[in-house]
């Protein structure tokens, strides 16, 4: 077979084969040029979903008329110049190959003006084929416009969808680009009429922005971010875990501005909800991680949607850290407030008034089974017994020192299952099972990380059959499983020797959850699969200590309950991510009986 160098444009097609996927594709890399520009509003004007026109008009620097040819000629570029500028690229664009493919499948315009230029100037291609540079009146900017895009490739057009589906695309990626840059003003029209405007309001975490990208329901249930360590930052908004979703439709994540994809972060964010999370829901999050761009490689995708970190173990650790803080203040009684996770502040106890302390009555951890406290035995001490003070309210006092405190008083115990209870606002309604099992498994969590990790070696070292790359990772990481409970020795190309195991799982399938480890490890350079498997065995500890439906409760160990709730990290959860609390206030209430009418 004779090797035949491509033409040019053929070249083009195929390029644009992996930049240009659907006319959504198109207006991101026409969009991203003109934020490059430094634009500040940009129209974007769409036909039949793109796929007849797609006009992209931008305030920006513009570009001069004798540059026009270059700017649609492949891998040219004004925005990395050397290696040492692609290792730290700062800029949405900069391969120089977005104009060129999309002028290879459609019928392209560009006009420009430059900053201070007397007029403007416009190039026309026809399939790839270059015009002539010509003289045009046009304000201060850039015009591009792709008509018929996938004319001249069928085999491409035919995989388009329908023009609803595609300008359902189009709205979905401005959509990410709005909640990035609100400071830039976005108006679109489709087929004449107008479409949608996003008014730029300067503010980069603009809260209006979200509440119209997002919706009210997410706008109202989220927890602000802001986190700095190890020169990193992560800010923006995560969704409180009772407003999950089916699906991942309401996950951004921005890269030093850069709207990604990326398996480990999305891991860690994962991780940080697991314990808050119903099984089978996904959280719902908007933020933006920044760090040196040296740090990380952008380069890895022909569409810039994934990048690749060099330290992606601290990342990793970086992201889950800042998360499971800022969930952890997620108590029952805190309003929809900022939460700073940098800050580290606990929530407040509420001020108890001094009455004499509650005998006990049932509503403890250590109502448990005797067996669990061995698991919490010091080596020659007394067990200790994990729980929380249960301070007593005799009744609703109608001074109580500083006021109402967020869960209020309990008035009544509703059918055996709830609690009811008075505040400020109006009226508050606690699932008293699971706001119990809760306040159980946090006491429980913390006295088994009190009381430290604890392993237990096997009697007959058990041998296992893995793959040359789990061993390879077993022998690398022999510190990081040690400290997880596991001694592990490496005994062949592909086996382990498994000497010991956490005694708090010696009685689970150890093996199998060796191997998830190993997983975690080769993929992501952490794992939490010991503490996971833990928290879950605590859990069903908690679960059966708890106080069940039906138990009748007097005043003051209702009011006890709300009190602990108060001081207890992430609260308004179960153990199983069911709500434990809600409430009602009196605009609510009055509306139910028509007040006011």
């Amino acid at each position: 077979m004779n090797i035949r160098q491509l033409p040019e444009v053929l070249i083009n097609q195929i390029a644009a084969g992996e930049v240009v996927e659907r006319p959504a594709s198109v207006v991101k890399e026409l969009v991203e040029n003109a934020l490059d520009a430094g634009a500040q509003r940009i129209d974007i004007d769409l036909e039949e979903g793109g796929v007849r026109l797609i006009r992209i008009r931008d305030d920006g620097g513009g570009i001069a008329p004798e540059q026009l040819p270059l700017a649609v000629s492949r891998h040219a570029t004004s925005k990395i110049a050397s290696i040492d500028d692609l290792e730290s690229v700062a800029t949405l664009g900069f391969r120089g190959e977005a104009l060129p493919s999309v002028a290879s499948v459609s019928r392209f315009r560009l006009v420009s003006r430059a900053r201070d230029a007397q007029h403007g100037a416009e190039l026309r291609i026809d399939g790839g084929s270059l015009g002539e540079v010509v003289p045009q009146a046009h304000p201060q900017g850039t015009t591009v416009e792709v008509r018929d895009l996938f004319y001249n490739v069928p085999a491409r057009r035919k995989f388009l969808r329908a023009e609803r589906t595609e300008l359902a695309h189009i709205e979905d990626w401005l959509r990410t680009l709005a909640l990035a840059r609100p400071d830039v003003e976005l108006r679109v029209t489709h087929n004449g009429k107008p479409s949608r405007r996003w008014k730029g309001e300067g503010d980069l975490l603009s809260e209006l922005r979200l509440h119209e990208a997002l919706g009210e329901d997410f706008a109202r249930n989220v927890l602000r971010v802001d986190h700095s360590a190890a020169g990193m930052r992560l800010h923006g908004w995560i969704a409180q875990p009772a407003y999950n979703r089916a699906s991942t439709d309401q996950q951004y994540l921005y890269v030093n501005g850069r709207s990604v994809r990326d398996r480990n972060v999305a891991h860690a964010v994962r991780q940080a909800y697991s314990d808050v999370l119903f099984h089978g829901r996904h959280p719902a999050y908007v933020l933006f991680l920044e760090l040196d761009p040296r740090g990380v490689d952008v380069n890895v995708h022909p569409a810039k949607h994934e990048v690749r970190f060099r330290e992606s173990r601290l990342v990793h650790e970086f992201v889950y850290r800042a998360l499971h803080q800022a969930l952890a203040e997620t108590r029952a009684g805190n309003g929809q407030t900022v939460s700073g996770a940098n800050t580290g502040a606990a929530a407040q106890a509420w001020p108890l008034p001094q009455v004499p302390q509650q005998q006990p009555m049932g509503l403890r951890v250590s109502d448990a089974p005797a067996a669990y406290a061995a698991l919490y035995a010091p080596r020659g001490g007394a067990a200790v017994m994990p729980s929380a003070p249960l301070a007593a309210m005799a009744a609703i006092p109608e001074d109580a020192p500083g006021g109402m405190p967020p869960l209020g008083f309990a008035i009544a115990q509703l059918h055996g299952i709830y609690i009811l209870a008075e505040n400020a606002e109006g009226l508050i309604v606690v699932d008293m099972h699971a706001a119990h099992e809760r306040i159980g498994y946090e006491a429980l969590k913390m006295a088994h990380d009190g009381a430290g990790l604890r392993t237990q070696p096997l009697l007959v070292p058990s041998r296992l059959a893995v793959s040359e790359r789990e061993a390879d990772v077993a022998e690398r990481e022999a510190q990081t499983l040690l400290e997880l409970g596991f001694e592990v020795q490496r005994s062949g190309p592909q086996s382990l020797l498994l000497r010991s195991v956490p005694a708090l799982l010696a009685h689970g399938d150890a093996e199998a959850l060796l191997r998830d480890v190993l997983t975690d490890l080769r993929e992501h350079g952490s794992t939490r699969r010991v503490a996971e498997t833990r928290d879950a065995l605590l859990a069903t500890m908690a679960c059966h200590g708890a106080v069940r439906a039906n138990r009748r409760l007097s005043i003051p160990e209702m009011n006890a309950l709300l009190r602990d709730m108060e001081i207890t990290e992430r609260s308004g959860q179960c153990n199983h991510g069911r709500p434990t609390w809600t409430t009602f206030n009196l605009a609510e209430i009055d509306k139910w009986f028509l007040r006011g009418r």
